[in-house]
């Protein structure tokens, strides 16, 4: 082990007692997607030190962190996104949410803690003369990933001036703590919002032959899109259109005049994304017929897929192998989950790794359900393999062989 990676990883041990309460404290006090002003406030405080350039992001939401020992030269860039999702938190812990309806289910306190002692760290091996070499680096502290514009207003702000390669990271929960996963390529799917209007013509419910019941109408649609989707999709192609919203209506005697549905696509190829909106078209158009009323589709732009970059895939099995205790294993295949770290993708080079954290007590806690939690072992492990991930990538010589 060299003899920076023995410094690193005990400035990482030194502060982990840090990072777990920074988790905590996050955790404790979770805000929405666009209203993280308290977490980026108390992010901003704990990078507030000399030799550091800090900036608020939009509207005061996220906070990017430069090195000032780097100015002008190209960077190698992380992100850690911030935001907690509205579930209530059914964990019995000491730091539980203290927000009614919100919750942390995602990992993003994590994220955001991992992330910032990423830069402590680096910050402190610079700062005392082991540094390997000169270090560029970035830290974004990414607001509303949840909400799937955060990337962009981040990437608008600047975030990715001046940036050559980036990483971040997602804990997993069903991986064993000291694993990692890793691949090359897809490793997420494209994510677009799908919205229905269905138009009918109201009336009493006890005389529905007189209306055109737009309920009726999208329950047929409903039920048409989850059983032909599949059927006209090849097999070997990964699909799923799921609605988490409907609404409408006010009394239970009254037939409504409209109905709303919200749903998401989740596909990993382009052609098959556009085939299946135009698919989804064409059963609203058959359903609109035979039931007499209008149905309008919308497809919203969305998020595109995390597509890792294999030279960048190659720097964090190098990082993983320099930390002990951590096995790195391939992603067999990718999530369909959307994670809007592809937005900065869309502009340089870049990887995302999955970080895990289950416990040894044989209990899964998925993402974005009331009793999600972190096994904090993993933190300082993110914290290695993130913080040397960066420090490989700003080598002389790989930067002259890329």
């Amino acid at each position: 082990m060299p003899a920076w990676q023995q410094t690193l990883d005990a400035i990482i041990a030194n502060a982990t007692p840090d990072l777990v309460t920074l988790r905590r404290r996050i955790h404790a006090n979770p805000e929405p997607s666009g209203a993280e002003l308290e977490t980026s406030l108390l992010l901003y405080q704990t990078l507030d030190q000399p030799g550091l350039a800090l900036r608020m992001g939009p509207d005061g939401c996220g906070v990017i962190a430069d090195n000032r020992s780097a100015d002008g030269q190209p960077r190698v860039a992380f992100r850690g996104d911030i935001d907690a999702l509205l579930i209530h938190e059914a964990n019995d812990v000491p730091y539980r949410s203290q927000r009614a309806g919100v919750m942390h289910a995602c990992g993003h306190d994590a994220h955001a803690a991992i992330s910032t002692h990423v830069a402590l760290a680096l910050h402190k091996l610079e700062t005392s003369g082991h540094a390997p070499w000169p270090l560029r680096w970035r830290a974004i502290l990414q607001p509303a990933e949840e909400a799937a514009d955060g990337a962009r207003r981040m990437i608008a702000a600047g975030a990715l001036e001046g940036v050559e390669s980036i990483f971040a990271l997602h804990v997993d929960p069903p991986r064993p703590t000291g694993e990692v996963g890793l691949c090359v390529g897809p490793f997420t799917a494209n994510c677009d919002g799908v919205r229905i209007i269905v138009r009918g013509r109201g009336g009493h419910g006890a005389r529905p032959h007189e209306s055109r019941d737009p309920i009726a109408a999208a329950a047929q649609l409903v039920s048409s899109l989850y059983q032909f989707i599949p059927r006209t999709t090849d097999s070997f192609d990964a699909v799923v259109l799921s609605f988490g919203r409907i609404a409408g209506g006010q009394n239970a005697n009254v037939i409504p005049e409209e109905v709303e549905l919200d749903g998401t696509l989740r596909t990993l190829d382009a052609t098959v994304r556009a085939q299946t909106i135009e698919q989804i078209r064409q059963i609203a158009r058959g359903v609109a017929e035979i039931t007499a009323t209008e149905i309008e589709v919308s497809v919203d732009g969305g998020i595109p897929s995390v597509r890792n970059d294999a030279a960048a895939v190659r720097i964090l099995e190098q990082a993983a192998a320099t930390v002990a205790g951590v096995t790195a294993r391939v992603i067999p295949r990718p999530s369909m989950g959307g994670e809007d770290f592809a937005c900065y993708l869309d502009h340089v080079p870049g990887a995302m790794f999955r970080l895990g954290i289950a416990a040894n007590d044989g209990i899964i806690r998925p993402l974005h359900t009331p009793t999600f939690n972190v096994n904090e072992a993993a933190l300082p492990l993110g914290v290695k393999i993130l913080a040397s991930a960066v420090i490989l990538a700003c080598e002389p010589t790989a930067a002259a062989g890329a």
